[in-house]
């Protein structure tokens, strides 16, 4: 399992697809340059001023150096003001253990599941029942986040799940829940 963030932006109106040309003809690679896995990039189906991207490390030191190695690097310090001249919010960010996410390619959409259990036992009794392994099923990350020039939300017990419409979904949660209608950005 890897140490993954969920990232989920707030952009300007109008601004994600010039978000989106900057980061796939950037910022993948670039990240890729340094160790970061990144993974699935996506428009949100509900939210046309949203983008939505996973990264992901083999381990928490490790992503405490590939961001240090990224953000101090050429390629952010070239395209940050630009990137950062379409957000209106970066920092809603979730750090997770799990498999991450690369959609294959044609998928169309991918439903993520966002879910606040209040009872972990009970969750996981759910999860084994209900969620197989094509769901990629991700769990909240407690260590300390150790690159804090990069926020993540702390203070909550997250499980996150992905998958397709297709897939049947699994019953009612008795537990607070979101979901997250995400169309792939197909890479250029």
């Amino acid at each position: 399992m890897s140490i993954v963030e969920l990232r989920q932006y707030t952009l300007h109106p109008g601004a994600r697809e010039t978000l989106i040309e900057l980061f796939e003809r950037e910022f993948v690679t670039g990240q890729e340059a340094v160790g970061i896995t990144v993974g699935g990039r996506f428009r949100d189906l509900d939210d046309p001023d949203r983008f939505i991207w996973l990264r992901a490390f083999p381990d928490m030191s490790r992503r405490r150096h590939a961001l240090e190695s990224f953000y101090t690097g050429p390629v952010w310090r070239e395209h940050r003001e630009a990137a950062n001249a379409t957000m209106i919010d970066s920092d809603d960010v979730l750090l997770l253990r799990g498999p991450g996410l690369t959609p294959e390619p044609g998928t169309r959409e991918v439903v993520a599941t966002v879910c606040h259990p209040t009872d972990a036992a009970a969750f996981d009794s759910y999860a084994a029942r209900h969620l197989g392994p094509g769901h990629a099923l991700h769990r909240t990350e407690h260590a300390e986040n150790d690159y804090p020039l990069l926020p993540v939300r702390t203070g909550e017990d997250v499980r996150v799940w992905f998958g397709t419409p297709e897939s049947p979904p699994p019953p009612p949660l008795p537990w607070p829940t979101g979901r997250l209608r995400l169309e792939p950005v197909t890479r250029t």
